[in-house]
């Protein structure tokens, strides 16, 4: 999830890697560029995915809530929540990205997005 520009965003990705003949996939949430703020916590999360061999889907479901960003990986496998001072969200739309680094390609087979009403109906 990002401001338009890329300027602010939090990061949720897999790096997967083979290690004796099994696949492991390393979940991260990356809140270093999350704000433009100074002096607030931006730490890195990991959280590991043991894969099955027949496992040829990662899943992947975040929530963000105001400054949580709460992501499972796996069907709930492994999950992160992390705080992100999401400065955009009040400002500016806000865009979520799909992006790969990785030397194989991948296919995404469903990208869904809600905007939830606050609590109070407003």
């Amino acid at each position: 999830m990002a401001s338009q520009n890329l300027m602010v965003r939090t990061t949720v990705f897999f790096r997967v890697f083979k290690s004796n003949h099994q696949f492991v996939a390393l979940m991260c949430s990356d809140q270093r560029r999350s704000s433009l703020t100074q002096g607030i916590n931006k730490t890195t999360y990991g959280a590991y995915v043991h894969m099955d061999r027949e496992d040829e889907v990662i899943s992947l479901r975040s929530l963000v809530d105001h400054s949580v960003v709460e992501s499972f990986a796996a069907e709930g496998r492994a999950w992160i929540t992390a705080r992100a001072y999401l400065q955009f969200y009040e400002k500016e739309e806000a865009h979520i990205y799909v992006f790969n680094n990785g030397s194989r390609d991948i296919v995404i087979k469903t990208l869904d997005a809600w905007s939830m009403k606050r609590a109070d109906g407003n």
